[in-house]
């Protein structure tokens, strides 16, 4: 009797070990299945690169966090470099991607505005880069800035145009400001009056996450 209930307890153990290894089996290969996570690309500025927050705080963080907990991970590539201009995104546009990139996002042109550099020059750079994730296949967001109010109305309106145009590019996802809801609210600003606190980093990420979800619903196999 001791002898064929050990018998019956190794058999059970040996069922138990047998489903157990073919459940790994199937977790294994449906995550086979499923793949990488998409690689996104943000090309930006301050705006996107967390200026002044902690990095849990930034844009980027905070993107990622609320992709994730809507079911969609993603491998986040950080192009965003403070004081840039579309010149600078331009002409780091390759060394971002020299890993790859499935989709993009680009958020720049605040400082040319800062700046006043003609809206010509913005355009040139931005269709310059639009130009380069086409080439690769890389759907894109396109988020718009608003130029100082003191440059005059003539300088804000040629700006707006600009990414306008650009907007309405085949393969791209126009988000036309990237700081609606938040710009001009004391309560989701940092002291600057410019860079959105971490209040307004989550309201920007809330507002924006529908269009990402397109964007990376773009991506091949996705």
């Amino acid at each position: 009797m001791r002898s064929m209930t050990r018998r019956y307890g190794l058999g059970r153990a040996l069922r138990k070990a047998s489903v157990l290894a073919c459940c790994l089996m199937f977790m294994h290969a449906a995550a086979s299945a499923a793949g990488p996570p998409p690689r996104l690309l943000v090309l930006g500025d301050s705006l996107a690169a967390g200026y002044g927050l902690a990095h849990a705080e930034g844009f980027e963080a905070q993107l990622a966090a609320a992709l994730a907990a809507a079911g969609h991970p993603v491998r986040l590539i950080d192009g965003a470099v403070s004081g840039d201009t579309t010149a600078g995104g331009r002409a780091r546009l390759d060394w971002a991607l020299a890993d790859g990139a499935d989709a993009a996002i680009v958020e720049l042109g605040g400082n040319d505005g800062l700046r006043g550099i003609d809206p010509k020059v913005t355009a040139d750079n931005l269709t310059a880069i639009l130009d380069g994730l086409a080439a690769r296949h890389i759907p894109v967001l396109l988020s718009g800035i608003y130029a100082p109010p003191n440059l005059g109305a003539e300088y804000g309106a040629d700006l707006r145009a600009v990414f306008d145009r650009l907007g309405a590019r085949p393969g791209v996802l126009y988000d036309p400001f990237f700081l609606a809801g938040v710009a001009a609210d004391p309560a989701l600003e940092q002291a600057d009056r410019i860079h959105p606190n971490a209040a307004g980093v989550r309201r920007e990420v809330a507002r924006l996450l529908p269009l990402v979800e397109r964007l990376l619903a773009e991506v091949p196999g996705s």
